[in-house]
């Protein structure tokens, strides 16, 4: 058995088909990982996301020490409760993680991390964290719910009494956090609108009911992997991992540049790598056949090994197979990929597959 969620009793009283994910005992579906695929894409749905580590970090030299850890410069975080998507690296560049930062105040960041590298992340975040004074708190007291899809701020609206005047006043990609510990951020790894909740983990079973008598529906982990694909969002230890950077990821975008005098962990590597030219990128695939695509199928072009998918699955949104796949960076627009023996074209793309719902290729 692995560890469980505060939400563990709640799935199995749902019916949920129970897996192991990284070690955590996680919905894979409810009975239906396409039927709940199509109703995040259309209604809403909610998710426990409680295996994933919140980290937060305080201190003086707190935003100092971020602008050395992370690829990302939070000083793009002007404003309160904004959040920032960034890498953590190596020093030659590799992925540690993937992770998203909040700023709460100029002496205080909340970080949330991935599961199934948190003791990495934590070790990596507390060797570098001395070196600055601050101070690391891994908030295991807390759950963590996302609630996604079209009518999902609704809902979550009118489960969450008077926090609402403050959240639905939310921008994308901003957090709102209150006295009791409860913190509500318009993020997610769906493609969709929505809310991720943080609050005390014994109310999390409480608030999750409220939800799903609100109109929700439960989500498992099948259907957050087909959501997150469509959307073009990576998944770390597929899609990356410390044996490549953000670079050769899709993930160029999130390592800041300016300015050349900040310094951060990976930075002479990156730069190097970019100087020299990127061997490998990270492109969308459509299979326009009957097919699907699956993670380590082989990438052919010119009837030669090019490279690999890292993710792939059918699409529901789009009724079709799609995957990232790692490949040369002077690829064309044209593929082959080795389906048991049998080479079959596919177009090269650049995701997202699906936005606001909607297929954008």
């Amino acid at each position: 058995m692995g560890k469980q969620t505060p939400l563990y009793e709640t799935h199995v009283t749902a019916g949920a088909k129970v897996v192991d994910f990284g070690g955590w005992d996680m919905p894979l579906h409810y009975g239906s990982q396409m039927k709940e695929h199509e109703m995040v894409r259309t209604s809403s749905g909610i998710f426990d996301v409680s295996h994933m580590t919140i980290v937060d970090l305080t201190g003086e030299r707190v935003a100092d020490f971020l602008r050395y850890l992370l690829a990302n410069n939070i000083d793009r975080l002007k404003q309160q409760g904004k959040a920032l998507y960034t890498c953590m690296l190596k020093e030659d560049g590799g992925v540690i993680d993937d992770l998203i930062v909040y700023f709460v105040n100029p002496n205080f960041y909340r970080m949330v991390v991935n599961a199934s590298t948190r003791e990495k992340d934590l070790a990596w975040i507390e060797k570098h964290a001395k070196d600055f004074t601050v101070d690391v708190n891994e908030r295991d007291d807390l759950a963590m719910v996302a609630v996604q899809g079209p009518e999902a701020r609704e809902i979550v609206h009118k489960v969450i009494g008077d926090k609402q005047d403050k959240v639905s006043e939310l921008g994308q990609f901003f957090m709102a956090m209150f006295d009791d510990n409860w913190a509500i951020a318009r993020t997610g790894y769906t493609g969709e609108d929505g809310y991720e909740i943080m609050l005390p983990a014994d109310q999390a079973a409480a608030f999750w009911d409220d939800c799903v008598k609100a109109g929700t529906n439960p989500i498992g982990l099948g259907a957050r992997d087909t959501l997150r694909l469509e959307a073009g969002m990576n998944l770390y230890g597929s899609d990356m991992d410390e044996s490549t950077s953000p670079l050769e990821s899709a993930l160029g975008w999130t390592i800041a540049w300016e300015p050349e005098e900040r310094d951060f962990i990976g930075r002479k590597a990156l730069e190097k790598q970019k100087s020299e030219g990127v061997k490998q990128k990270l492109v969308g695939l459509l299979l326009e056949e009957k097919g699907v695509l699956r993670n380590h199928q082989t990438v052919l072009v010119d009837g030669l090994d090019a490279g690999e998918i890292t993710s792939g699955s059918f699409a529901p949104t789009l009724g079709k197979a799609i995957a990232f796949a790692r490949v040369p960076a002077n690829i064309g627009d044209r593929a082959k990929v080795d389906i048991r023996g049998k080479h079959v074209d596919v177009k090269v793309v650049r995701p997202p597959f699906v936005r606001n719902g909607k297929a954008v290729i």
